[in-house]
């Protein structure tokens, strides 16, 4: 940018001075009229008289030089203004956000990380109140309540260990939607009530009927026969020994 600025300072300047050069030139040319030779130019009061007479006001020519040249600084000076007027810096881009977590962009950077939140400690059960009882339930399972009442009739009052073992070698189906309900029970008791999920035992389980899905399939002499598709809420409460 400084560079560019260079020529078009110079040549502004050079307009500006051989405007004020041709302007000075005129000015300082004398008029043939007031300067030609006078017999009184020995006497003293007469060169005062001519020197009086010399101070003439301005012919209309110079005044019009000197308003051109005038012109031309000013425009020189306006040029050089604007071409030294500094352009607006861009504004810096901002760094793309990062998808990586806070605490490792922390490890990376040297800093120490936060430290991880603490998990809220319950306070201690009181031993005098009734022990709690767990409940987990399972909705819309994909079977009959006759079916999962075969299966739930085998565990209940039976201890977690021994209706784990009954429901893993349990050939039916359903038997595998008991396992993974008993599982959520248990988790629910060793991490919203403080409890040990080995001291557990099922205080009451049953399967409730669910809506029934209707479907109808096409049978012989142009008739269609409808199908029962059912569900079940299975449902288990645990409580500790006592």
């Amino acid at each position: 940018m400084a560079e560019e600025e260079k020529p078009k300072r110079r040549r502004a300047r050079r307009k500006a001075d051989e405007a004020s050069g041709s302007s000075a030139r005129r000015a300082s040319e004398p008029d043939q009229e007031t300067t030609a030779p006078d017999a009184s130019a020995s006497d003293p009061d007469a060169s005062s008289a001519d020197a009086a007479v010399d101070e003439i006001e301005p012919s209309p020519e110079d005044v019009e030089a000197a308003d051109e040249a005038a012109d031309v600084v000013l425009e020189a000076e306006a040029e050089i203004d604007e071409d030294s007027e500094p352009e607006a810096e861009p504004e810096p881009e901002k760094p793309a956000r990062s998808r990586r977590p806070r605490r490792r962009q922390a490890v990376e950077a040297g800093e120490p990380p936060a430290p991880a939140p603490s998990r809220r400690r319950r306070t201690p059960r009181d031993p005098s109140l009734p022990p709690p009882v767990v409940r987990a339930q399972a909705k819309y399972v994909r079977s009959s309540a006759r079916k999962a009442r075969l299966v739930c009739d085998h565990i209940r009052g039976k201890s977690v260990e021994e209706a784990r073992a009954i429901l893993a070698h349990t050939p039916r189906a359903v038997a595998r939607d008991w396992s993974k309900l008993l599982e959520s029970a248990i988790a629910n008791a060793e991490n919203n009530h403080e409890l040990v999920g080995e001291d557990l035992y099922i205080k009451a389980i049953h399967a409730d009927e669910g809506p029934t899905i209707k479907r109808f399939r096409p049978r012989a002499m142009g008739r269609a026969t409808r199908i029962r598709k059912r569900t079940s809420h299975l449902t288990i409460l645990l409580t500790p020994k006592e």
